[in-house]
């Protein structure tokens, strides 16, 4: 009796111990004890992994132009301020704020009466001097005859000669004199220095104006010009292609998709150090006007023109400490590195360099590769449509 009663004493501690250590099992045992598991379990999964899908695209061919884009100004290719040229008052304006004129039309009239006065006795006076060296010209032809004759001495004949030299400068003078004021009578008709808008009129019918009033402005529309910049890094482009001939520019309103076509016509002389861009300027027939100073444009310019580049997504290219490289599908089924040189990116796509074209280039789920992985070809897609639109974007070649 008193031996079964141990042994149910000695059980119910061992139940008790047990159910204490249960109890005081810190939470890290727990973790190892799982981790040791899920461990077996990850080695049984890998054992049967499959494939990895992706999808993939062809690579196209095609030629790519590298476009730099940029916000330009409108500005006229000259702008005249009007000034008259002498003291008088406004007869007669001509024009109306806004006309379109021709170079040569007449704008504005001054009163040209004291001008006028003077003009006309300037020539009264060349004319009278005309007459005095014709009358002195016929005495010294007698003087020569009477000479030949001996009836006069040669020193009346030499008095003679120099009154005539005389009286021809007095003339050639006062020729010089009436033209001066016919030049003068000039400034009292203002015409368009060329061919342009008029802009705001500031004087009127009996305004009296001088040296420093400014009459009205002419601004030339057609051409004109667009003012951009482009970055630095792409000037040795810009300036081998203008050495190649001209280059097309095109402009684009805010609102509109529709280009207006141009050329480059100027590259400034010096680069901005502290934007590090470069200030250029493209000409732009204007007959219709779609084009105002002072509007803002996008600009497009296009430096290069890559023949025959292969084209991929831009997703697929994948840029890391080993370089860049695309995933492409070998043979075997398997993903294989293709290290690449991306030439030029323009929207989705790129130009790039290392590929035979014949690839079958990875753009889907290449994030689970590895090289030497299995791969399943899910997706195989079109190539896609490269529209011009897509090449139009910031930079030049990398």
């Amino acid at each position: 009796m008193k031996k079964s009663t141990l042994g149910v004493l000695v059980a119910a501690a061992v139940a008790v111990g047990a159910g204490a250590w249960q109890v005081t099992r810190t939470p890290q045992e727990e973790g190892h004890a799982a981790a040791g598991q899920g461990k077996g379990q990850e080695k049984g999964q890998e054992r049967g992994q499959g494939p990895t899908t992706v999808n993939v695209v062809a690579p196209t061919r095609q030629d790519v132009p590298v476009m730099l884009q940029a916000n330009g100004t409108v500005s006229p290719i000259s702008t005249v301020d009007l000034h008259p040229q002498t003291t008088s008052t406004i007869v007669k304006v001509h024009v109306k704020e806004g006309d379109f004129v021709k170079e040569g039309q007449l704008m504005f009239s001054l009163d040209s009466r004291s001008e006028s006065a003077n003009l006309q006795k300037a020539q009264a006076e060349v004319a009278r001097d005309r007459a005095n060296l014709a009358d002195l010209e016929r005495q010294y032809k007698r003087s020569m005859e009477l000479l030949g004759q001996k009836f006069i001495a040669q020193g009346a004949v030499d008095t003679l000669k120099s009154q005539v030299d005389a009286a021809r400068a007095e003339m050639e003078a006062n020729i010089a004199a009436a033209r001066a004021i016919q030049v003068g009578q000039s400034y009292t008709a203002i015409r368009a220095p060329m061919s342009g808008r008029v802009g705001g009129i500031n004087v009127y019918p009996g305004s009296l104006v001088q040296l420093s009033t400014s009459l009205t402005t002419i601004t030339q529309l057609d051409p004109i010009n667009v003012a951009f910049t482009v970055p630095e890094t792409s000037l040795a482009a810009l300036l081998d292609a203008q050495r190649a001939g001209k280059v097309p520019v095109q402009v684009f309103h805010r609102d509109s998709k529709t280009p207006i076509e141009g050329h480059l016509s100027f590259i400034d002389n010096t680069v901005d150090p502290q934007a590090g861009v470069i200030r250029v300027k493209a000409q732009f027939a204007n007959r219709d006007t779609r084009l105002w100073p002072g509007q803002y444009v996008n600009t497009e310019v296009t430096v290069q023109t890559l023949r025959d580049a292969l084209v991929v997504p831009q997703n697929a290219i994948i840029t890391n400490t080993r370089g860049t490289f695309v995933y492409t599908v070998g043979p075997d089924g398997t993903a294989r590195v293709a290290n690449v040189e991306r030439l030029h990116a323009f929207g989705a796509n790129a130009a790039v360099r290392g590929l035979a074209g014949n690839e079958r280039v990875i753009v889907e789920g290449k994030q689970n590769l590895r090289p030497g992985g299995k791969v399943r070809v899910s997706e195989v897609r079109a190539p896609e449509a490269q529209l011009a639109e897509q090449g139009k974007v910031k930079g030049g070649i990398e």
